[in-house]
């Protein structure tokens, strides 16, 4: 069970529901009154209700339950291999496929196929829920994707991860001309204090993000780039084009309101992935061709 703790540095006169669903963005106001019905919150050591009051040095404890994740099954679905052997396993995911199973999503994601496929050979290191997986992208990218079939190779490849020497090289086509051919944001991410759906630069609770980025061709009002992670923080280039003013064509969450094309998400495929192998020390590099609907997209605008 997991335990957060937070004082009140003032005296707030708002419900604790509300005052808690500002502090907390990652947890909806719904499941907080739950769990002040439940009694894992409590105030000075006491159990209240969702319209106590808040008041000035106010301990409050919440305690959050182990989340209870169904049985996830094995499911025959194809995937496109780009490499395998008795470590790793490098797929090219498809669009509209979420990665590991979450509410709403407990079938129909990579891990059931990747179960399907692999049987007992994947790593554990994540849980029942993410048996394998190192890292992640979102379900509207497409590309390559790293997954592990045992602990000894999960726990090289995270080390490579958290210490930023795996190469990963996205794809994309952003809004507007960028006008030089080369460039770097650095810009802190976290969860955006209102909607929790989005991240942002602004928030309080960022972590470093740096993303470099190069321009392939110009199409006038939109741009084919190359964007190198350095960091991986949720929805990254993402966020981080759409700070400077050019948003992932596509992307109906940081993009505009209206799209000129009829897509299904963002225009961001996850292209090369290059970790040095957990057995052999070699450095590979995969490269998973771009899907049909980025290829054709890209033929339009060069015709226009």
């Amino acid at each position: 069970m997991e335990e957060l703790f937070i004082k009140s540095d003032k005296e707030e006169k708002i419900r604790i529901d509300k005052f808690l669903s500002e502090r907390i963005p990652d947890i909806s106001r719904s499941y907080l009154q739950k769990l002040l019905k439940d009694g894992n919150i409590t105030v000075n050591k006491n159990c209240v209700k969702a319209n106590y009051k808040v008041a000035f040095q106010d301990e409050i404890h919440i305690y959050l339950p182990e989340p209870e994740i169904p049985d996830i099954l094995p499911e025959n679905i194809p995937l496109d291999i780009l490499y395998e052997d008795e470590d790793i396993l490098v797929v090219n995911k498809p669009k509209q496929m979420v990665v590991h199973p979450a509410p709403g999503h407990y079938s129909h994601t990579l891990v059931n196929a990747v179960l399907y496929h692999c049987g007992e050979h994947l790593s554990g290191i994540n849980g029942v829920a993410r048996p394998g997986i190192v890292h992640r992208i979102d379900m509207d990218t497409t590309g390559s994707l790293l997954i592990c079939k045992n602990d000894r190779a999960h726990q090289i490849l995270a080390e490579q991860l958290k210490e930023h020497t795996i190469t990963r090289k996205y794809s994309a086509i952003v809004h507007g001309n960028i006008k030089e051919d080369t460039g770097t944001v650095n810009a802190p991410i976290g969860r955006h204090p209102v909607e929790r759906k989005r991240m942002s630069t602004h928030a309080q609770n960022a972590r470093p993000a740096v993303t470099h980025y190069q321009v392939l061709e110009r199409f006038g009002q939109f741009t084919y780039i190359e964007c190198k992670l350095e960091t991986g923080r949720t929805h990254q280039i993402r966020v981080h084009m759409s700070s400077i003013g050019h948003p992932i064509l596509g992307d109906e969450i940081y993009g505009p309101a209206k799209c000129p094309f009829h897509l299904q998400g963002q225009t961001l495929h996850a292209r090369i992935l290059g970790i040095t192998h957990p057995s052999t020390g070699e450095y590979m590099e995969f490269d998973a061709p771009l899907p049909e609907y980025f290829s054709n997209l890209l033929q339009r605008l060069r015709k226009f």
